[in-house]
């Protein structure tokens, strides 16, 4: 029979088992959510694009006119259609019907000819058959009723009306832009292939006297071919030709009275065919190339310092083909996403940077005359040569987003070849993002390396003298000291190590480095004079009480690598390391930098090591290393090759906890580097980690967004990669235990 207190005991114990089963099934569970959760949010990352016809508008219908150019407005309400004989149109999509008709009188009795659309703020150009130029704006202004209806209201400003050509030679190709200084730029070719430049600075408030700094040239003479397309950037810097026999020219308009042909280049390698089209992307640095074959590209400009003018054309991208020749093109005013069509009737959606065909409009199979991307990159109208328009509602969150992108290199704007970059925002809207990985990846590795060379000396070899040398009196007070430097927050210590640490290290830097060489070399002289000390001495001290006799050394050696380092940089670095380090390894020197962290970081993994590291080392039976000691061997031999073998499995154990922790850490690296994503392991220069750009990033970045959901990516990754460490690390300590328990 069981009396009371025996059943009291097994209730408690079931009571027991049930609180930690519970625990740790919670545990797992806990950590699993958090995965999930994490991985939830970056998951739509890859979920792609997709769009749905909102409705199809036929033209013919409604207007006699024949349609040549449409727009649309950012909330895709209103549509507008510019005839052949000069007339535009405006039709309210959702009830399918003309809201406005206007006729531009001064292209009475013409046809236009050439027309030219800008994707910003809708600056049109019609080119006409008597060699003139209407220019104008389409706007579509907002109103709210008292009861907060939204009424659109569409408008057209005059800009100016110009006679290019006195022959009254027909325009077959026009391109207009203007610039934020509110220079207006038109270069117009007509049927001789004559080209001609006219810019002119005009206030649109003034309507009596709009003209000012009028210019009037001509740029055939830098052109020897027939040009089949014509694009200028919104700067009106940048004029790119293409050529009936393949190739593409750059000529530079920053100064209209000495226009310059900076390079003439063939456009697709071994093929000839005419380029049929020329459109600048969001940001005006990428031009897309199109052909009779159906190729498509894109080139940019870099700089070259062996070119007469210092720049080049390169061909970054090359994307999706299409099955025809390529005739119409719109660019999103959002991001790096552009539209392409082709005279089958097949449409692309393609993005610059990841070089993706996102999607394919699917309207009608008659050819395209033309496309309009809408100002929010939400939707696009085609216009087919069938007088009908397709409309389009399109979702396309994250274009950017590919493993390429976040994993390989990239060939940005600017950038003369691919790298790895991170680079989430800049000082424009027209900003190509950036979202490699790598640098943050291999900044993470590079921080918790440095870190780990510091700390894991220092904490091993801490740890071993502490349980194995000192008297327990010394082991009593070294043992609760370093576990209180745990209690130190984090941020405390990178707030230390950026603004004490970093400029104290700049200043002795020598001398630190010689601490390295001359503290060891104390140490070992140390205990070389200890080994001479008469026994009848060193016998009456306690165990441990070397250490007493060795600090005083290496106080001595700290002071003597502060007189060296001075004389050290004046004679063998030439007086100064920073330009030395700079001529000899072509490393500039940070003040924020790998040292730095290593430092601080390896300041805050070490109570974590030196304390599994002790508990370890301790735990190895006594019978084991008396019996060592009884068959000769010294306190040395002992540790190395019995007590440190047998405590292997808590040794790895322990490192890898520290180094667990050192990946995760997140405020030391903040604040102690100078938190640049660059791509080197240089300790000369600092680093991002994935922790500390979560930390910085995410106040900044869009519920939703890119940058957001990479940011999600990236606590996965980590959360991925301290997993598998953690995983390896204890399959490798079961093991190494099960290999010394037999002894």
């Amino acid at each position: 029979m069981m009396n009371k207190h025996h059943k009291k005991a097994l209730f408690y114990d079931k009571v027991s088992k049930f609180v930690i089963y519970f625990g740790g099934i919670t545990t797992i569970v806990s950590v699993i959510a958090i995965l999930f959760f994490i991985l939830s949010e970056a998951l739509p990352l890859w979920y792609g694009a997709d769009y749905n016809k909102k409705s199809d508008i036929n033209l013919s219908e409604k207007i006699s006119r024949k349609p040549i150019l449409i727009g649309i407005d950012e909330y895709k309400e209103i549509l507008f259609a510019i005839t052949e004989e000069g007339t535009v149109d405006f039709i309210d999509i959702v009830k399918d019907s003309i809201i406005k008709s206007i006729k531009i009188d001064e292209l009475k009795d013409s046809k236009i000819t050439s027309t030219s659309k800008s994707i910003l703020n809708n600056y049109i150009g019609l080119g006409n058959d008597k060699g003139q130029i209407y220019l104008f704006q389409i706007n579509f202004k907002s109103e709210f009723s008292n009861d907060g209806k939204r009424e659109i209201i569409p408008d057209l400003k005059f800009i100016n009306f110009v006679q290019i050509d006195s022959s009254f030679t027909p325009i077959t190709k026009l391109t207009f832009r203007v610039n934020d200084n509110k220079n207006y730029k038109v270069v117009a070719i007509n049927s001789n292939n004559e080209i001609f430049l006219y810019s002119f600075t005009k206030d649109l408030n003034d309507y009596e006297n709009p003209v000012e700094n009028l210019h009037f040239s001509r740029l055939d003479r830098l052109v020897n071919s027939k040009v089949t397309a014509l694009e200028l950037d919104n700067f009106c810097e940048k004029l790119m030709i293409g050529t009936f026999d393949g190739n593409l020219i750059y000529i530079s308009l920053r100064d209209d009275n000495n226009p310059v042909l900076i390079q003439t280049i063939k456009a697709f390698k071994d093929d000839n065919s005419p380029i049929t089209l020329l459109g600048f992307i969001l940001g005006d640095q990428s031009v897309i190339v199109g052909n009779e074959r159906g190729k498509l590209s894109s080139y940019m400009r870099i700089l070259d310092d062996k070119t007469e003018y210092g720049w080049k054309l390169v061909n970054p991208h090359i994307f999706q083909n299409h099955k025809n020749r390529v005739e119409s093109f719109s660019a999103s005013s959002r991001n790096k996403t552009f539209i392409t069509g082709d005279k089958s009737g097949i449409t692309y959606l393609h993005h610059l940077t990841s070089e993706r065909t996102l999607l394919e409009l699917i309207g009608d199979s008659s050819s395209i005359k033309d496309i309009a991307y809408s100002p929010k990159a939400d939707g696009a109208a085609v216009l087919y040569e069938n007088s009908k328009v397709a409309v389009f509602d399109i979702n396309n969150p994250h274009p950017e987003t590919t493993l390429k992108t976040l994993f390989g290199k990239v060939w940005y704007e600017g950038y003369s070849k691919p790298e790895f970059v991170w680079q989430s925002t800049g000082g424009t809207d027209d900003f190509e993002p950036k979202f490699s990985l790598i640098p943050l990846i291999l900044g993470t590795l590079k921080g918790t390396l440095y870190a780990m060379l510091f700390a894991i000396p220092l904490a091993l070899m801490g740890a071993l003298y502490t349980s194995q040398f000192s008297h327990p009196s010394i082991k009593n007070f070294i043992k609760p000291t370093v576990e209180i430097m745990a209690a130190l927050p984090s941020v405390v210590i990178g707030f230390i190590a950026g603004l004490w640490l970093a400029p104290l290290l700049e200043k002795i830097f020598v001398s630190v480095m010689l601490l390295f060489i001359i503290v060891p070399l104390m140490i070992i002289l140390g205990l070389i004079l200890w080994n001479r000390v008469p026994s009848k001495f060193t016998s009456r001290l306690k165990s441990g009480s070397e250490l007493l006799f060795i600090v005083p050394l290496i106080i001595i050696g700290f002071f003597i690598s502060q007189w060296l380092g001075p004389i050290v940089e004046l004679y063998f670095l030439g007086g100064d390391y920073r330009l030395w380090i700079s001529e000899v390894f072509n490393q500039q020197y940070d003040q924020r930098n790998s040292i730095v962290v290593g430092f601080a970081m390896g300041f805050a993994v070490i109570p974590v090591i030196f304390t599994i590291c002790e508990d370890a080392l301790s735990s190895v039976p006594s019978s084991l290393t008396s019996a060592s000691l009884a068959l000769g061997a010294t306190k040395w031999q002992t540790a190395t090759r019995i007590v440190l073998p047998t405590a292997s499995p808590g040794i790895f154990s322990a490192i890898m906890i520290g180094f667990g922790r050192a990946v995760g850490e997140t405020m030391i690296v903040l604040m102690a580097t100078g938190n640049t994503p660059i791509l080197s392991f240089s300790p000369f220069n600092g680093m991002r980690t994935l922790s500390a750009n979560i930390a910085v990033e995410i106040p900044e970045a869009p519920y939703g967004g890119t940058l957001y959901r990479i940011l999600f990516l990236s606590a996965t990754i980590l959360f991925i990669f301290t997993f598998i460490i953690n995983t390896v690390a204890e399959i490798v300590r079961q093991r190494l235990r099960k290999k010394y328990a037999q002894l």
